[in-house]
C-alpha cells in the first residue's frame, strides 16, 4: 500500500505529494519500484478514466522516470508559486523543463465514433506504464503552461511540504489536518508571544 497522500488533486500534484515531510526529514514515498508500483495501482482508476491507460503487467521498470518527473514537476511548482519552504528536492530549472518536455511523449488526436461525440484523446507509444508517465508529464505541462498555475499552491502549514490547486476562495492548506495544525500552532504562538 502506497504512503502517499491521494487527496483528489490533478494527478501530477499528486505525484508531486509523493514527497512530504516526516518525523525524521523528508520522506519519499517512492524510494522503491514495489512504492512506484503501489502508488501507480492507487491512481490506475483515474489514469484509466482521464488517459484511458489501463495498467496491465510490471510498472517497475517506469519507476526512475516517474521519479524524475515528479522531481521536476516539483522543482517547476515551488518557482510557481514562489514557495517559501525549504527545498525538498534539487533539481535545476533547465534540468526540470527538459524532464518534463522530454517524458511528455504524447499527442493529441480527435476520436469520433459513428454514433457518439467527438472527444480529445492523448496517445502515446510504449508500455501502459510508459504511457502513463507520458500523460502525467502531459498533465504537468498543461498545469505549469495553463491558467492552473495560477491557482497552484504551495501548503504553508507547519511540517507541510505538499502542494494543492485551490478550488475555493477560502482554502489555504491542502488538507484540514494541515489546516487545524496551522490554527493551533498560530494559537499557541499568540498566547506564549505574551509570556
Amino acid at each position: 500500500m502506497t504512503t502517499a497522500a491521494v487527496l483528489g488533486e490533478p494527478l501530477p500534484v499528486e505525484l508531486m505529494n509523493t514527497v512530504k515531510a516526516g518525523r525524521d526529514g523528508v520522506a519519499d514515498a517512492l524510494t522503491g519500484d514495489a512504492d512506484v508500483v503501489s502508488w501507480l495501482a492507487a491512481i490506475a482508476p483515474r489514469l484509466e478514466t482521464e488517459a484511458g491507460v489501463a495498467l496491465d503487467g510490471d510498472s517497475a521498470p517506469v519507476a526512475d522516470r516517474l521519479r524524475r518527473l515528479r522531481d521536476a514537476l516539483r522543482a517547476l511548482a515551488a518557482e510557481a508559486t514562489e514557495d517559501p519552504r525549504p527545498v525538498a528536492v534539487e533539481v535545476a530549472r533547465a534540468e526540470a523543463l527538459a524532464t518534463l518536455n522530454d517524458l511528455a511523449e504524447t499527442r493529441a488526436e480527435l476520436v469520433w465514433p459513428e454514433d457518439g461525440e467527438p472527444a480529445r484523446v492523448l496517445r502515446s507509444g510504449g508500455t501502459p506504464a510508459e504511457r502513463a508517465v507520458a500523460f502525467l508529464a502531459h498533465q504537468g505541462i498543461d498545469l505549469l503552461g495553463g491558467e492552473q498555475r495560477q491557482k497552484l499552491r504551495a501548503c504553508l502549514a507547519p511540517n507541510c511540504l505538499l502542494f494543492f490547486v485551490k478550488d475555493h476562495s477560502r482554502r489555504e492548506w491542502c488538507s484540514a489536518g494541515c489546516g487545524n495544525r496551522a490554527r493551533v500552532q498560530r494559537h499557541y504562538q499568540r498566547h506564549h508571544a505574551k509570556s
